[in-house]
């Protein structure tokens, strides 16, 4: 399976460079070999629906198994997943997969 990273984000990043969040934490910029390392283990991808998307960064989701979660990018995610949206989300590589997207992502479950 290949997966091309095409991911860009336009918010402020204090590593930003050349338009791109340098920084490769969870919820910043998406680091190729992370998108790499999430593609080589598929068993890992949790299927979800978007519950909800602020404006803050957070996107609120159910997965299949009843599962809460919350998911926080620093960009503004909002103009690319709506509730009601499926999308998926590697467990151990924080990545979520959303339409054509890819994006990294800081997820903590939720109460």
């Amino acid at each position: 399976m290949s997966v091309r990273a095409d991911q860009h984000t336009t918010a402020s990043c204090a590593w930003e460079r050349d338009g791109m969040c340098a920084d490769n934490r969870p919820g910043h910029g998406l680091h190729a070999v992370q998108l790499r390392l999430a593609a080589a283990t598929p068993s890992q991808w949790q299927d979800a629906l978007v519950v909800d998307v602020r404006d803050d960064g957070w996107v609120d989701a159910v997965t299949l198994d009843g599962g809460r979660i919350s998911l926080w990018n620093h960009g503004d995610l909002a103009d690319v997943v709506t509730a009601g949206e499926p999308v998926a989300l590697h467990a151990v590589y924080n990545v979520l997969w959303a339409g054509a997207r890819r994006f990294n992502v800081f997820a903590e479950e939720a109460a």
